[in-house]
């Protein structure tokens, strides 16, 4: 599957804030649970206008944080109804925008909006290449045990299962694992048997 590159982005986003969450994280703790977190998220993150950097802030970035996981698993005419209620509470108004090493992409929300409705905004705008597409299926949770990574499969033939190669190998072992134990249980009965 291919989207517009700031749609891609902005879906890669939405899986990193949402992979902050307890159940997802590779630590296994709310990775958005401090200032100093949110800055170690928004490192890598070429995000340009306001950022607060204050306990509000980090309050709102975590209230989008589980919208954002929640629109994720909405089938695509709910899910309709939340992008357009976020863009709405917004009063986005797209418009197309250029700066620093990012060519033309949409923007729909001022460079002084607080950090938390940009981020909503610019996830509304990417899934509405989703819904527009109806590939709301790309938008998954990862099949792992004890995982609720978000999954966004690019893959051409949509099979993709798992937030990471780390959950796919351990969901592999522990197929292999029972896969033996069948194995050698099937061997125990005929001897039994005997």
């Amino acid at each position: 599957m291919h989207f517009a590159p700031d749609t891609e982005e902005a879906l890669e986003f939405v899986v990193l804030l949402g992979d902050t969450d307890p159940g997802a994280s590779r630590s296994g703790r709310d990775e958005l649970e401090t200032l100093a977190d949110l800055a170690a998220l928004l490192a890598p993150i070429p995000f340009t206008g306001r950022i607060d950097g204050d306990d509000a802030e980090l309050f709102d970035v975590r209230q989008t944080r589980a919208l954002l996981r929640r629109v994720w698993t909405l089938d695509r005419d709910d899910a309709v109804t939340e992008v357009n209620r976020i863009l709405r509470e917004a009063k986005a108004l797209p418009q197309l925008a250029r700066h620093d090493v990012s060519d033309w992409h949409l923007h729909a929300t001022v460079p002084e909006a607080p950090l938390g409705e940009r981020m909503r905004v610019e996830a509304a705008l990417a899934l509405i290449d989703v819904i527009r597409s109806d590939e709301m299926r790309r938008l998954r949770i990862c099949e792992a045990d004890d995982c609720t990574g978000l999954v966004l499969d690019l893959s051409r033939n949509g099979s993709k299962r798992f937030c990471s190669v780390r959950c796919g190998n351990r969901m592999n072992m522990i197929a292999f694992r029972e896969r033996q134990a069948a194995g050698t249980a099937a061997e125990v009965t005929p001897r039994a048997q005997e």
